[in-house]
């Protein structure tokens, strides 16, 4: 028997989730919680106009920060995993920023980076960071030191090592710490794009509240949630074609 495919999966998700909105709607019956149908109507005759340019907004910082943490994030963590002195010397450091909520730096990163993109970057490039190096260090640490006998036996140094061993064992790991950070990093960034800023979804959604316009504040939200839906779907679609082994 043919297994679905994720995409079956996500249609069921989301027929069930307008099945128990249009129910609350009904029974609600106030305009604070609109039809779903009125909202996508909404959605779809405001889209160009108004939501796509927010979208790309949030869309773009919520890349930049990925990228950066990835970017610092991998290299550091495989060190601390294969390196016992890195992680001697960076754990303690780790340990003692990662338990801060990310959130409640936000009046220091915006003092300090001012109002503008940097701090609205930098603060998902916190929130991601620290899940990264943790998730690839704990990876390449449970990786037997018999795994590494062969490679050295033919003379392969570092990179080799790093290439053939320590990014496919830590990749799975990796991906699952970016997917739960990814949620928090998507909260994180909404509340930030309400301060000095007029793009973004959080500010769209916001504006919308503000001005008592519930459908486009709604439409905003299924935009926000469209957007961490593909991104969700992108890193499971990562981990199928670099994890392969795990589908098997």
């Amino acid at each position: 028997m043919r297994k679905k495919g994720p995409g079956v999966w996500y249609l069921y998700g989301t027929v069930i989730f307008f099945v128990l909105w249009q129910a609350a709607a009904y029974w609600v019956a106030l305009p604070i919680i609109p039809p779903p149908a009125a909202v996508m109507a909404n959605f779809i005759e405001i889209f160009v106009s108004q939501i796509a340019v927010h979208g790309f907004y949030s869309l773009w910082r919520i890349l930049a920060g990925v990228f950066f943490a990835v970017l610092i994030g991998i290299p550091l963590g495989l060190c601390m995993g294969y390196f016992s002195g890195w992680d001697k010397l960076f754990s303690p450091l780790v340990y003692l920023t990662y338990p801060i909520p990310k959130i409640a730096l936000l009046p220091v990163v915006m003092l300090v980076f001012g109002l503008g993109e940097m701090s609205k970057i930098l603060m998902i490039f916190l929130i991601i960071v620290f899940q990264v190096i943790v998730a690839v260090r704990d990876g390449v640490k449970s990786i037997p030191k018999e795994t590494y006998y062969p490679l050295y036996s033919l003379g392969a140094g570092f990179p080799d090592i790093v290439r053939d061993i320590l990014i496919p064992a830590s990749m799975p790991k990796f991906l699952t710490a970016l997917r739960v950070a990814m949620a928090t990093a998507i909260s994180v960034l909404f509340f930030t794009e309400t301060f000095g800023t007029q793009y973004g979804m959080g500010y769209f959604i916001m504006d919308a509240w503000l001005r008592v316009n519930y459908l486009e504040m709604y439409s905003g939200i299924v935009a926000l949630s469209s957007i961490g839906l593909t991104l969700f779907s992108t890193i499971d679609y990562l981990e199928r074609k670099l994890c392969k082994w795990q589908y098997q």
